[in-house]
């Protein structure tokens, strides 16, 4: 069992830092994808989550694009499967109801397509390789439900 954690919402000006090393060491590390990818300037006007312990040590992060686009979903290996991509997927979600958005959509890697199924999501389309990852696009329709999408407590 792990220990508790808190899902914030940020911005990259604020944690851009801390996120960086996160989103390194899953993507460009540990999954071989192309540092020039996983950084491609679409941070700064993203608005960012980010999960951390009680001693605010950061074990997950993700992103929401202006346009519903939810991505940069990455869990430090040893916290995975413990719900905290389920709870930074959901603030991520609410979020963009928040927005008012009618639908997110997102590239999912094939092995997590059931996760994202579990998430609502539907698979769109046909698999694309994405930094040469299998991939395939899934799309959430959304109902605004007047949740307030972001924890406030400190990071």
């Amino acid at each position: 069992m792990i220990s508790p954690f808190q899902v914030s919402c940020t911005t990259w000006a604020a944690h851009e830092s801390v996120l960086t090393d996160l989103r390194h060491r899953v993507f460009v590390i540990e999954q071989g994808v192309p540092e020039a990818l996983e950084v491609n300037g679409e941070d700064v006007d993203a608005v960012h989550v980010m999960a951390v312990l009680p001693n605010n040590t950061l074990i997950g992060t993700g992103r929401l694009l202006a346009g519903g686009h939810i991505g940069r979903i990455a869990v430090e290996e040893v916290y995975r499967r413990h719900g905290v991509g389920r709870a930074m997927l959901t603030t991520l979600i609410d979020m963009a109801r928040q927005q008012d958005l009618a639908t997110v959509h997102l590239g999912a890697q094939v092995p997590a397509i059931p996760f994202y199924q579990g998430m609502g999501f539907e698979p769109e389309g046909e698999e694309f390789l994405d930094a040469g990852i299998p991939h395939q696009h899934m799309v959430l329709n959304l109902q605004r439900d007047g949740k307030d999408a972001c924890i406030k407590g400190p990071l």
